[in-house]
């Protein structure tokens, strides 16, 4: 049997990253070795999740894994996107990476992005979440203990009362039909505080709701 490929997770702090990086760690034929997640270089936050790099941070250390963070500009065009995304990926290749596992579900124009950004750099897009449906992703994410609190929800997508709540099995009750119960329409975003890989959990504080742009609900997590 070949050596597992060498692989970073591309993590937005998430639940669907997540899950994703627990199936990357069940695939013997995958070695994860770090994780990867873009902020904004203003806020020093995980863009639309509203995460501050401190608490991605915190979530490294209980994974044991080394974060690695591209800063991008908001907004931040394509091509510089790129670039930066590209000085990262070298230093992936240095590492002897292989490979970058995503977390994305359905949507085929993301995956073609991403497989199209990473042609000819050495490394291969993985997606083990791919096509699996969305509500035995849901289920998966609570019945493995993860445990998401929403952090961000558009308005024009799901009542605001949604955010600063733990993602569970009430909240998936709860949620209006056609809304899809990953938010892989933007609906909504998590920040996962456990999981079956973590060391320990990640203890923070949700502040108050705020209305962003007079579209976006969030909350200010802090670590308590």
């Amino acid at each position: 049997m070949s050596e597992p490929r060498r692989a970073w997770v591309a993590w937005s702090s998430g639940k669907d990253s997540a899950l994703a990086l627990h199936d990357a760690l069940a695939d013997p034929t995958l070695a994860v070795v770090g994780l990867l997640t873009t902020t904004d270089e203003a806020s020093d936050a995980v863009t639309m999740h509203d995460v501050p790099r401190a608490l991605v941070a915190a979530q490294a250390l209980a994974l044991g894994l080394p974060l690695h963070v591209v800063e991008v500009p908001q907004p931040c065009p394509d091509g510089e996107y790129q670039r930066r995304m590209a000085a990262a990926l070298d230093i992936a290749r240095a590492d002897g990476v292989t490979a970058v596992v995503f977390g994305d579900l359905h949507l085929a124009d993301v995956r073609t992005y991403r497989e199209e950004a990473m042609a000819g750099s050495g490394l291969d897009p993985v997606f083990p979440l791919w096509e699996e449906p969305v509500d035995q992703v849901a289920g998966r994410i609570i019945d493995l203990g993860l445990a998401p609190v929403v952090t961000c929800v558009d308005t024009e997508q799901l009542d605001a009362r949604f955010v600063g709540r733990a993602y569970d099995r009430a909240l998936l009750a709860e949620l209006p039909t056609g809304v899809d119960p990953c938010g892989e329409y933007g609906e909504l975003h998590t920040f996962v505080t456990d999981g079956p890989a973590f060391a320990h959990p990640v203890a923070v504080a949700v502040g108050p709701p705020r209305l962003d742009d007079g579209r976006f609900a969030r909350v200010a997590l802090t670590l308590a």
